[in-house]
Formats: C-alpha cells, sequence, structure tokens
C-alpha cells in the first residue's frame, strides 16, 4: 500500500446525476460533487440521455471535486468508474455518439419481447436459464434488436456498443472495453460472466457481434487520462483509469458486501436486496436478478419496485401536519417516525401490502396486476396505524425477498436514503431476525469503483485484501428476539395476503377485464 497524500477518485453515473468523490486510501470519503443529467422520454416508456452530456457534467464534476478540495491533479493516483448497466450507449468509427443513449429503465421492447414469448416456446425461462434475471426491456439485446427493426440506420452508423461508465472511460482514455458485470447482463452466461451465443441468436443480433467490445477484468487498468481528457476534466495526463463494474456490484463492494452470506440492501425508490453468494444461483425460477462481482463471486437479487416510494406516497397523503411543521427533511422524517411510533409493533393489526407500482410487482414472483393493500382497517385505528405499517410492510418485503433466496444470510449491510433512519434499520434487523450494518459514508457506488481503481494499481492483491484495509465505520443493528416473535406474526398474515390475493388482483385489473 502507498503512503502519503495520493487519493483515489471514484466516478458513479446514475441515471439521472452523475458524482465525482475522492477517497482517502483507507476508505474515507473525502467529499462528493454531483451534477444532474436530463432524462428524455421522446414517447410513452422511452428513456434517454445524451451522451455528450453525460460526458459534460462527467468532466464538470470531477473539474468541480478538484476545485472544491483543493486536491492538486497529482495526488490523484487512479480513477474508478461505475454507472448506470446496460442499455446502448452507440458510439462510431471517430468515437462520436450515434444518438442519445437508450436507458436501462426504457420500455419500448416490451412488444418485442411480448412477440419473442409467442414465437420462442420457453422463450423468457430460456433467457433466465442462461442470465439468471428476468428479461428487462432495458437490456443491451433486446434494445439491439428494436434498433435492428426500427432503426437501422443506428446500427449501421454503429462501431460499438457500450455501456454508460463504459462510454466515460473511452472518453477518458480512448480505450473501447467491457467488463464482466455488463456483459452478463446484456443477457449473457451467468457462468462464465460473458457473452452468450445463445442469447445473441435467441434476441436475434447475431448480425450485430461485432459491435460488442472486448471484455476486460473489472479491476484492470484499461488506460490513462489523455491530453484532451486533461484538459477537459483537470485530471493529470497519464493517470490511470480501472475499468470498473456496473453500479449494483459497484454498490455491494462500496459497503463492504463480499464474502459469501453477506447481503446488501440499498434502499431507494427501489429496494434492491442482494445476497453474495459464491457461484451463480438460479433459485427461485424466473425471478429476480443476477449480478456478478469480480472475484468471482455473485449477487442474487430480489426487488421491491415500491421502496421509498411508499414512504413518499404515505407522507403526503396521511402526514400533512407534519409537513406544515418541519424545518426541513430531516425534521419531517423524524416527525413521520414520531407518529409512527405512537403506534405499538405490528400496527394494532394494521397489514400493508407495499406494491404501489402499476407495474405490479417482481419479487417474491411475477405479478403485473398486484396492488397495495392495507388489511385490517377499523374504524379505531389512527393515521399512526396506517404511517407505521407502511414501515413494516417495506420491512416485510426485505424479508420476504431474502426469504425465496436459497441460501443463508448471515448479515445485511443497508445503504440509500431510507437506511439513515435508525428506526427503520431496528424495525429491518427485528423483522428479519438478522444483524444489520449501516457504514459511514453516502457515495458508495463510486467507492466500490475506488477499492477497484486501488486493486488495479497494485496498493492491494486481491479485492478482499483492499475491503478488509477500507472498513467503513458502521452503526449496528441487532435483532430483537422478542420484536422478532411478534413481526413473525405479522409477516405470517403478510405472506398470506400476498399469495391469496393474486387472484382478485388478476380478476380486478381493468387490463384483464379488457
Amino acid at each position: 500500500m502507498t503512503a502519503g497524500k495520493q487519493l483515489l477518485l471514484g466516478i458513479d453515473a446514475g441515471t439521472s446525476v452523475v458524482k465525482a468523490a475522492l477517497f482517502y486510501p483507507d476508505g474515507r470519503e473525502y467529499l462528493a460533487v454531483a451534477r444532474r443529467t436530463t432524462l428524455k422520454t421522446p414517447y410513452p416508456a422511452w428513456a434517454e440521455v445524451s451522451m455528450s452530456e453525460t460526458w459534460e457534467m462527467t468532466a464538470d464534476a470531477i473539474r468541480s471535486v478538484l476545485a472544491e478540495t483543493g486536491v492538486a491533479s497529482e495526488e490523484i493516483a487512479a480513477v474508478g468508474i461505475t454507472g448506470n448497466m446496460v442499455g446502448a450507449w452507440l458510439i462510431d468509427s471517430r468515437g462520436d455518439p450515434v444518438r442519445d443513449a437508450i436507458l436501462w429503465c426504457d420500455g419500448r421492447t416490451q412488444p418485442l419481447i411480448d412477440r419473442l414469448g409467442e414465437e420462442i416456446p420457453g422463450f423468457l425461462s430460456l433467457v433466465f436459464d442462461a442470465d439468471g434475471c428476468v428479461m428487462q426491456q432495458g437490456c443491451t439485446l433486446p434494445v439491439l434488436r428494436w434498433l435492428a427493426e426500427n432503426e437501422p440506420e443506428s446500427l449501421d452508423r454503429a462501431e460499438w456498443v457500450l455501456c454508460c461508465k463504459d462510454w466515460l472511460s473511452f472518453k477518458l482514455t480512448g480505450t473501447v472495453q467491457i467488463d464482466p458485470t455488463e456483459a452478463l447482463g446484456m443477457p449473457g452466461d451467468a457462468r462464465t460472466c460473458s457473452y452468450s451465443d445463445t442469447m445473441f441468436d435467441l434476441l436475434g443480433v447475431r448480425d450485430h457481434v461485432r459491435l460488442f467490445p472486448p471484455i476486460r477484468p473489472s479491476e484492470q487498468v484499461i488506460g490513462s487520462v489523455h491530453a484532451e481528457a486533461a484538459r477537459q476534466t483537470g485530471l493529470r495526463m497519464g493517470t490511470p483509469v480501472v475499468g470498473g463494474v456496473g453500479d449494483v456490484p459497484a454498490s455491494a463492494l462500496g459497503v463492504g458486501a463480499y464474502q459469501p452470506g453477506i447481503a446488501c440492501s440499498l434502499l431507494g425508490t427501489n429496494f434492491l436486496n442482494c445476497l453474495v453468494t459464491d457461484a451463480p444461483s438460479f433459485e427461485p425460477r424466473d425471478v429476480g436478478l443476477t449480478f456478478c462481482m469480480p472475484g468471482p463471486r455473485w449477487l442474487r437479487a430480489m426487488v421491491n419496485v415500491s421502496g421509498t416510494t411508499s414512504l413518499d406516497w404515505a407522507i403526503e397523503q396521511f402526514c400533512q401536519p407534519e409537513k406544515m411543521a418541519a424545518a426541513g427533511t430531516a425534521d419531517l422524517f423524524a416527525r413521520v417516525e414520531a407518529l409512527a411510533t405512537q403506534s405499538p409493533l405490528g400496527a394494532r393489526g394494521v397489514v400493508y401490502l407495499p406494491y404501489l407500482s402499476a407495474q405490479g410487482i417482481i419479487a417474491p414472483f411475477i405479478e403485473p396486476a398486484a396492488r397495495a393493500n392495507f388489511f385490517g382497517l377499523t374504524n379505531e385505528h389512527t393515521r399512526a396505524e396506517i404511517v407505521r405499517a407502511v414501515y413494516e410492510g417495506l420491512a416485510f418485503s426485505i424479508r420476504d425477498g431474502y426469504d425465496v433466496i436459497p441460501a443463508e444470510v448471515h448479515e445485511i449491510r443497508l445503504s440509500g436514503g431510507a437506511a439513515k433512519s435508525a428506526f427503520f434499520c431496528q424495525m429491518i434487523a427485528d423483522v428479519t431476525g438478522k444483524r444489520c450494518v449501516v457504514p459511514s459514508g453516502s457515495e458508495f457506488g463510486a467507492k466500490g469503483a475506488a477499492i477497484l481503481a486501488a486493486v488495479g494499481i497494485g496498493w492491494y492483491d486481491t479485492i478482499a485484501d483492499a475491503l478488509a484495509a477500507t472498513p467503513s465505520a458502521a452503526t449496528v443493528y441487532e435483532c430483537d428476539p422478542e420484536r422478532k416473535r411478534l413481526y413473525d406474526a405479522g409477516f405470517a398474515t403478510y405472506s398470506d395476503l400476498r399469495d391469496s390475493l393474486r387472484p382478485v388482483w388478476r380478476r380486478h385489473d381493468p387490463l384483464a377485464r379488457a
């Protein structure tokens, strides 16, 4: 390990926010700067972003974090990059964008996926058998098939198809590559963390294989900052750049979830519940997601697509007095939690199913018709029971995700906006029966990228060594056995409701009746 004042720069390009964060050699976060990009929706269900703007905002964030800290470019030992995954970031032979990037959350390919499901027996299961993921509309291969059928001129002009972080590393270094985490998600092969000839054929993109770049290890130095990128970012020309991983694996590394049996829940708009495994897991079948990590390691993930959305909705509908009295966001959530604690554990019999998305649920099973429900209400219940039931329902959804993965969970690392709530984190520990750990810091995706950068330049021999040397101070929440016993009864009701309501949801679904 090196000594001195050298720092690591981690870049995390999200769906609409790019962050540049500096880290000390021991992993402590120095400062982060964020810049917003413009999410474009030119047609319903589309989601695009300007590739040029994404690079410009990244360069601006790098310049700003250097300026605000007074750090000299010579003090940056290496750059690590992560970003939103898959989609299609097309460049031509000169390295210029062919069109706006199509993002992971774009939904234009759903009619194509439906058609392939009708034409190819067992299509969705064949995809799952290869990459351990349900078929997502914004994955690279279905997007390319859509472009081939609807915008062939874009593919004719394209030299390479990249993912977000790989576009940024290209702009820094001029090097074209992709890493195993992205190759798996296109969809690819979960066993080899690579491209899949079977998937190329199944999705009908065999004629466009030329577009796919070479796969390089996530922790490998793939180039150095060239002169033009140095001018635009303020970085020193020649600074090493490490390839990096997609944002989900990067966040897992950032919170220290790397050994099998350690889980991490990313508590944002979606609750992404990931368990580290030492081999790819394909159970439960046809549900959830699989990510690979360097090591090799894998993440088996179950998603509640209505995470903090449920809390935001409950606050808007039931907490107007708290909103009016609050001095700011932190104070608002403190007041909302105080309201929730006016109701005892179990919310006096009120149970909430947090299926608020109009798209239904994708874990622990896929059910597009699923809808949120309150159960057990009487005229004796108050706002306190409603709000507490929402918190408890969200905690139940986390347990629901981990319970269906056939592997033991030893500990859960928590990050994201909802992890700032001690009230909610203790509830998660009591509901799941697991020790919950909230690491210090905020930019865990950028930290994961920075840790890989440290390995890439030889500060550490392995990722495990790097994680051991860069621990985060943490707040620990231990399960209370008596509260766990009481929550078990509420979870049993929650589970019964979730299973029993499936035929009701389907009958009630307006699309099913049309």
